[in-house]
Order: C-alpha cells, then structure tokens, then sequence
C-alpha cells in the first residue's frame, strides 16, 4: 500500500484540483453552487490525476526514461517496488473506478433528459482518460514530443475551470475562460519546471520535452511568459468583473510565485529546481482559493 500512495504522486493533487476549485467558486458567484457536484467532479479529478501518475510512471519505466541519471525521487517502477504488470493492473482499476464516478457526476449534472450534453461530457471524460494515458505511454507518447505543455493547459486550465462550471450552470461565461487561462498556464509552469529539472536525462532518453527543443536558457525565459501571463490574466479578469477591492485578495498567492521567479533566474544547477515544484503547485492551489474566496465574500 505504501509504494501505491507513493506511486499516486498525491502532492501533484492540490494542483490538479485548483481548476475544479475556480470553476466551483465562479459558479457560487452565480448563485449555483451544489454539494454534490462539487464532490463528484473533484473525486473525478482525482482519479485521472491518479491514473496520469500510474500511467506516466508505467510508460517512462518501461521506456527506461526513469534511470539512475534522473534528478527526482525514484520512481516506482524504476525502483523495483511495482511491477509492470502490477501497475498496468493499477491503471485498469483506477480507470474503471474513475469512469463510474464521472459517469454518477455527469448524471447528477445533467439528469436523464439531456442525451447531448451527457455524451458531450462522456466524451471528454474518455478524452481525459486518454490524454492521461498517452502521455508516456505508447510510440506516439505526446509527451516525448514537446506537447505536454498543450494538454495540461487545455485539460487542467480550460477544461478544468470552464468546463466545471458549466456542470453547474450549463452555461459558458466567456469571462471564466481567463482564470482558466491562469490555471493552465500556472500549471503548464509545473510541467516546464518538471522538465527543466529533467533536461539532461530526458535528452540521453530521447524524450523530446518542450525544454529539450528551446534548449535551457530558452525555456527559463518560456517559464517567465507562463508565470506573468496568468498574473496578467487574472488582474484582467479583476478589471472587467471586480465589486470590492478584497476580491484582489488573491495576489497574495502571487508573492512566492514572484519569489520562485528570481529563484530560476539565478539558478544554475538543475537539482536545485527540484523544491520548486511544490512551490508552484502550492501556490496555484492557494491562488484558486483565494481568487474563489474574493468573489463570493
């Protein structure tokens, strides 16, 4: 049990909960929050973040990405704790698990009198599952071709928050597609680091990151652009939509995304990027909470 918790990577889950966590905030803003959806969509968001976890150690394992010359904590199947087989049995599980929970979330959402909807949103699930899947998993793993960035953008960003608010309102507010921008992006600043942090070995690995193909220097300055970005599009957001000075309370949440900044700007030895991850990902957290707090006190 030890080595599957492990193997869940659960400090990647506030990061992956931060678009459920805006997407819900924008829809009490609008006076239709519900309990029950809110639970359902963020143990659905669990359960892909689970399986991109089981299905990324799975697929860098057998591919023997994850080696002796990678900077972060050992991986389950490369330290021999989990077998392949027992991990592919895993991501079945998980992926069984996740599905009934998303299928009882798009029921409690939509109810039995909206087929389109209902399919559209079974749809994206299945697109979720695979999106998790493929990312190191299989020849054509997108993540081994510098498209990891676009697919967290899109489903921990846009999808995430837009697409959570919509289960409740069953309405697309064009507003809400800009915290969704600075989920994706601030996410997408996880994964860059991520993979600034693994350059070296990706590249005897022939896993092409977006950081292997912009080179070091490059993708620190790519780093700056998603950081900035999602503080721009949040005080966008602010301009067009704010009631009361508070609802700025989420820039709180930017001081140490300011602080990580100069660290990366000073930083000259890979291992030392390893920290900032939690960093980030803690601060994308604390940025959802605050930014929902602010727009319904």
């Amino acid at each position: 049990m030890k080595h599957w918790i492990e193997a869940a990577r659960l400090r990647t889950l506030p990061l992956s909960l931060s678009g459920i966590i805006v997407g819900s905030f924008l829809a009490a803003s609008k006076g239709m929050f519900r309990w029950d959806i809110c639970i359902l969509a963020l143990f659905t968001t669990i359960g892909f973040q689970v399986l991109s976890n089981f299905a990324n150690d799975y697929g860098d394992g057998v591919k023997g990405t994850d080696n002796e010359n990678r900077i972060g904590p050992k991986r389950a199947l490369q330290s021999g704790a989990i077998t392949a087989s027992q991990m592919l049995k895993g991501i079945y599980i998980t992926i069984a698990v996740t599905l009934v929970v998303a299928i009882a979330l798009i029921y409690v959402s939509f109810g039995s009198g909206n087929f389109v909807l209902s399919l559209v949103f079974f749809l994206l699930g299945l697109a979720s599952i695979a999106a998790a899947i493929k990312y190191t998993v299989g020849k054509k793993a997108y993540g081994y071709s510098g498209l990891g960035d676009l697919f967290v953008f899109l489903f921990f960003g846009l999808l995430g928050v837009v697409g959570s608010e919509f289960l409740y309102t069953q309405k697309v507010d064009i507003l809400s597609f800009l915290p969704a921008i600075t989920i994706g992006l601030f996410s997408a600043a996880v994964l860059n680091l991520n993979n600034m942090r693994d350059r070296a070995s990706d590249m005897l690995s022939q896993k092409n990151t977006l950081v292997v193909k912009l080179g070091a220097e490059k993708a620190k300055k790519y780093h700056y652009v998603l950081l900035v970005g999602g503080m721009l599009c949040a005080f966008i957001y602010s301009f067009f939509g704010v009631t009361s000075t508070f609802e700025f309370i989420y820039i709180l949440a930017f001081f140490p995304l300011i602080k990580h900044f100069i660290t990366v700007v000073k930083n000259k030895e890979a291992v030392l990027l390893d920290p900032e991850l939690k960093k980030v990902a803690l601060s994308t957290f604390l940025f959802s909470i605050l930014f929902g707090l602010g727009l319904i006190i």
